[in-house]
């Protein structure tokens, strides 16, 4: 399928760090649809990398080992509200998932992750935030 954002406009997506396979993971994922991947360890990292470059989402690992998820996305929203969240966890529970309802979090997915489950959506962000159908099969 075609997508709706211009073939001139570089798509970014901002990921956490990760001590494992994790960042080549999501890599394998976006390389064959022209997306670049951006990784940060800590949420001024994240802030940093977000005022310089366009970025269209953010993976947030709660339990990176760096910093809390749920913390680096409230630092997120308050200078980029409407920039589309998917969280990942080991442990989503009520309260965490009544916290990430209240940040505007588009998906929280549970580790491990399965790659599959991450594509379709990210097929559903792209979808409905851009008309874009760049994860579409």
């Amino acid at each position: 399928m075609v997508s709706n954002l211009s073939k001139l406009e570089e798509i970014n997506l901002l990921a956490s760090g990760a001590n494992w396979a994790w960042p080549e993971a999501v890599r394998n994922i976006l390389r064959p649809r022209g997306i670049n991947l951006m990784v940060a360890d800590n949420a001024n990292e994240f802030v940093h990398i977000i005022e310089r470059r366009r970025i269209h989402t953010t993976i947030v690992d709660m339990e990176s080992g760096i910093s809390d998820g749920l913390a680096t996305i409230k630092i997120i929203r308050k200078r980029y509200p409407l920039l589309p969240c998917i969280l990942l966890t080991r442990a989503a529970g009520e309260s965490l998932l009544d916290n990430a309802l209240r940040l505007d979090v588009f998906s929280v997915i549970d580790k491990p992750v399965d790659m599959h489950i991450l594509k379709e959506q990210l097929n559903r962000l792209f979808i409905k935030k851009y008309n874009s159908y760049i994860f579409a099969e």
